[in-house]
């Protein structure tokens, strides 16, 4: 379908279903549905932090914040070579967070905003959609803050939907199709907080 007829309603009805949209590329107008047989997910309690990221973490070199930055986050997620994100998807995630249900984690050197991740909540369900850094460990210290987000918000379900074995060095595992509905399905009859 173009990207311009999906409304943020659809979006959203489609994340219930499981299942959200990608682009071939940034200038692709038409967008599909992926719903991956193998689904990735990072179990809350299972976030893993390395050494070199713990050092990180206490020497506290980058500034963090939440929602301060939306756009920003989504124009570097899409601001590499191949990309999913198209126009009429960053405009529907950009709607999505005016309505309350898109969230960024942003990562700042001084003023400059180094990296940052970014997805959508529903019930107690947090659909990470992508991230991006500009420096070394940016994109876990936005992790990192964003697991911390979601256990203190009592969120059920992390979705990551595909496994990297970046992700899976921070600890996300996959999951078969059945699995995951049954995990989301639990996730939004729940409530929680992305406010802390």
């Amino acid at each position: 379908m173009r990207g311009e007829e999906l409304t943020p309603e659809l979006l959203l009805a489609a994340y219930a279903q499981g299942v959200f949209p990608m682009a071939e590329s940034r200038d692709d107008p038409e967008v599909f549905w992926v719903d991956p047989r193998r689904r990735g997910i990072f179990p809350l309690e299972g976030f893993r932090v390395s050494r070199s990221l713990a050092r990180t973490l206490r020497r506290d070199p980058f500034r963090v914040t939440f929602d301060a930055d939306f756009v920003g986050v989504v124009q570097g997620c899409a601001d590499r070579d191949e990309t999913w994100i198209s126009e009429p998807i960053a405009a529907l995630y950009a709607e999505l967070h005016r309505m309350g249900h898109a969230h960024s984690v942003e990562v700042w050197e001084d003023e400059r905003l180094v990296g940052g991740v970014y997805g959508v909540v529903l019930g107690a369900a947090f659909f990470g959609e992508s991230m991006f850094s500009r420096r070394t460990d940016a994109s876990k210290v936005a992790l990192a803050h964003l697991v911390e987000r979601l256990r203190a918000g009592r969120f059920a379900l992390f979705d990551t939907q595909f496994l990297t074995p970046h992700l899976a060095s921070l600890g996300a595992i996959e999951i078969s199709r059945l699995e995951y509905r049954h995990r989301l399905a639990k996730a939004l009859r729940q409530e929680a907080r992305w406010e802390p």
